[in-house]
């Protein structure tokens, strides 16, 4: 793995191409390369590359919107005596701290760095602190959940139609979106499971809400996936010491039935299932402390 700051990608892709764009368009305003090269900090050589060879930097960077924007904003202003330099640098500046939140700089840097991956450059934008190492705990659970899962051989066979979802909440956790799951779910494919996407907060509804309501319940059942629902997998439950607990299939009011299914029962427990309706199939939820917490309580009971 590349340890690499964004700084660096700021230097080395950023601003070649903000230069070279920057040259492009105040020659086409009339600027001589001498007054482009003392404008940009460069040498005349240097524009003169610029205008000989086009735009450089990384083409995500260069060709963004925003980036075309900022340039023509700025070679206007020159052209006009309406911006100088100070002002220049602010407009860069902004862009640059617009990048770095899930912009270009910030693909690029997952790119470089993959134990990025799924936090949209928060540890870049907001530094080190509590909230954002809970974020970044809960989305490598779940990733880690998920390799786990997906690597089982007896895996494929309880994965339903609609897909499965591995998922883990924030311990203040309020809504889907503070809820890390898989965009697009689990899918059985050709006897292994596929995993489409790196899990990300917002990424389930139906596993999401479970576990929201399941922690209204009991804080610190975090975790859950889902599966057919199937005979073996109730009666592996049951031999295991584990009395799973069923409800009705529907979706409306579902979270409050939860709620009300589990203060009957007086705690979570570690199986949930329904026998599925019209238009829903049968569905069984394995819950647990996290992610990895349900997935392998999940293969403790398939396999």
């Amino acid at each position: 793995m590349t340890l690499q700051l964004p700084a660096e990608i700021v230097a080395e892709r950023f601003v070649p191409a903000a230069r070279s764009l920057l040259a492009i368009a105040l020659d086409d305003r009339g600027f001589a390369q001498r007054e482009i090269a003392d404008r940009l900090g460069v040498s005349q050589a240097a524009v003169s590359a610029y205008l000989a060879d086009g735009p450089t930097g990384d083409p995500r960077i260069r060709e963004d919107e925003r980036m075309q924007a900022t340039v023509e904003r700025i070679a206007d202003g020159f052209a006009d005596d309406s911006m100088d330099e100070y002002e220049a640098l602010a407009e860069l500046l902004d862009l640059v701290r617009a990048f770095e939140d899930r912009g270009p700089i910030c693909a690029i840097h997952e790119e470089e760095m993959p134990a990025l991956a799924g936090l949209g450059c928060d540890l870049c934008v907001r530094g080190r602190d509590r909230a954002v190492e809970t974020e970044r705990a809960a989305l490598s659970n779940v990733r880690r959940a998920v390799r786990r899962f997906a690597d089982a051989p007896a895996a494929p066979e309880h994965v339903p139609n609609v897909g499965t979802n591995v998922a883990m909440a924030l311990p203040d956790a309020a809504d889907p979106t503070d809820v890390v799951a898989v965009p697009g779910r689990l899918h059985a494919m050709r006897g292994r499971v596929d995993v489409p996407a790196n899990p990300e907060f917002g990424g389930s509804q139906h596993v999401a809400g479970m576990v929201l309501a399941a922690m209204d319940a009991d804080p610190e059942t975090r975790g859950a996936i889902n599966l057919a629902t199937s005979d073996a997998l109730l009666d592996a439950a049951r031999d295991a010491g584990i009395d799973p607990l069923a409800f009705d299939a529907g979706y409306e009011d579902r979270a409050e039935r939860l709620r009300s299914r589990f203060a009957d029962r007086g705690a979570v427990p570690r199986v949930v299932y329904h026998e599925g309706a019209f238009g829903i199939e049968p569905i069984a939820y394995v819950l647990g402390e996290t992610a990895e917490d349900a997935v392998d309580a999940t293969l403790a009971l398939i396999e």
